[in-house]
C-alpha cells in the first residue's frame, strides 16, 4: 500500500501530466464554449417548419423504396428503372439506423441526443491520447533518468515497482476518465437544456451510450498499457512516440497503398485500426472491391467485423508487449 500511494504521489506531481490535465480541461472548456455560443434556443415556427422538412423527406425515402420494389417487380418503365439494385434493402426505412427527424433541419440549435456520440468520441480520442502519452513518460522519465533504480533500493522487488507502477497508473486513469466524462457530458446536457434541444433521450439512447463509453475507457487502459510497455521495452518515452509515428506512416499508410495498388483481398483485415474501429463501435463495416470481381448484377462488396475481433486483438497486443515489458524489466541492467 505504501509503494502505490508513493507511485501515486510521484505521479501527482510529474509536470507533463499536470500539462495534460490543464490541456485536457482547456480543450473541454473551449469545446463546450464554441458550441454554447454558436447554438440558441429554437422558435416555434422553426420547429415547425423542422418538422415539415422532416416528414417530406421521410416521405421521399419511402417513395424511392416503392420505386425500387416496382422495378424489381417489372411494373416501372425500363428509363425509371435504370440505377435500381435487385435487392431494395438499402432503400427500405426500417432498414436505417435512424429516420430524418425535425432537429437534422434545426440550423444553429445545438441537440444533445444527436450530438452526444460524436462529443463522445471526441472524448474518447482525446483521453486515448493523454492515456498513451501519459503512460509512455511515466515509465519513460524514471528509465532515462535512473529514478526507478533509487526506487529499487527503497523496495528491491523489480516485479512488484513495476506492476505498481501500471496498476497506478491504470487506476489513476479510470478516475480521471470518469471525472472527465462527468464533467464533459453534463456541460453538454446543460446546452441542450438552456440553450438548445436536449432532443429524445429515451429508450436506449442511455445504455447505448453508456456502452460506447465504456468501451471508450477500455480502449484508454489498452493505449496507457501499451504506451507503457514500449517505453520500458525501449527505455525512452520518446521510444513509444516513434514507434507510433513508425507504424502509423509504414503501416496503416504505406502498406495500404500498396495493398490498393496490387488489389489485396480484404487488405483492412491487416491494420489496426480496423479492429479498433470493430471494438469501439461494435461492428466495423468495411468494403472490399475485389469481392465483386466476376459478379455480375448489384453487389456492394461489403463485410463486418464484430467487436469480440477487436477485443481479441488488442488484448492479445496488448497483452504480448506488457509481458515483453515486463520480462525486460526483469532481466536488464536498469543503469
Amino acid at each position: 500500500m505504501n509503494l502505490v500511494r508513493a507511485e501515486l504521489e510521484r505521479l501527482a506531481v510529474r509536470r507533463f501530466v499536470q500539462l495534460m490535465l490543464a490541456l485536457l480541461v482547456l480543450a473541454f472548456a473551449v469545446t463546450a464554449v464554441t458550441t454554447l455560443v454558436g447554438s440558441h434556443r429554437p422558435s416555434p415556427t422553426e420547429v415547425a417548419e423542422a418538422q415539415q422538412a422532416a416528414a417530406q423527406e421521410r416521405q421521399a425515402l419511402e417513395a424511392t423504396y416503392q420505386r425500387c420494389l416496382a422495378a424489381v417487380r417489372g411494373t416501372l418503365p425500363p428509363e425509371e428503372a435504370d440505377g435500381f439494385p435487385d435487392d431494395c434493402t438499402a432503400f427500405d426505412s426500417a432498414q436505417r439506423d435512424r429516420l430524418p427527424v425535425a432537429a437534422d433541419h434545426l440550423q444553429g440549435v445545438f441537440n444533445f441526443a444527436n450530438q452526444a456520440r460524436p462529443l463522445l468520441y471526441f472524448l474518447i480520442l482525446f483521453l486515448v491520447l493523454f492515456g498513451f502519452l501519459v503512460g509512455a513518460s511515466y515509465i519513460g522519465a524514471d528509465l532515462s533518468t535512473g529514478g526507478v533504480v533509487n526506487l529499487l533500493i527503497w523496495r528491491p522487488r523489480r516485479i512488484a515497482v513495476f506492476g505498481a507502477k501500471l496498476g497506478t497508473l491504470l487506476g489513476a486513469l479510470t478516475v480521471v476518465s470518469v471525472l472527465a466524462s462527468a464533467a464533459y457530458l453534463g456541460a453538454f446536457w446543460l446546452v441542450g437544456q438552456t440553450a438548445g434541444m436536449p432532443g429524445v433521450t429515451d429508450g436506449d439512447f442511455w445504455p447505448s451510450l453508456g456502452l460506447l463509453w465504456a468501451r471508450g475507457v477500455v480502449l484508454v487502459l489498452f493505449a496507457a498499457t501499451a504506451g507503457f510497455a514500449i517505453a520500458t521495452l525501449g527505455r525512452r518515452t520518446a521510444a513509444a512516440l516513434g514507434a507510433v509515428t513508425a507504424y502509423a506512416v509504414v503501416w496503416e499508410l504505406g502498406l495500404r497503398v500498396v495493398m490498393e495498388v496490387v488489389n489485396i483481398p480484404r487488405g483492412e483485415d491487416w491494420m489496426l485500426s480496423t479492429y479498433l474501429d470493430a471494438w469501439l463501435t461494435g461492428e466495423a463495416r468495411l468494403a472490399d472491391a475485389t469481392m465483386c470481381q466476376g459478379v455480375s448484377g448489384y453487389c456492394d462488396g461489403s463485410y463486418q467485423l464484430g467487436w469480440g475481433l477487436g477485443l481479441a486483438v488488442l488484448l492479445a497486443l496488448t497483452g504480448g508487449l506488457t509481458m515483453a515489458a515486463f520480462a525486460a524489466f526483469r532481466r536488464r541492467d536498469l543503469i
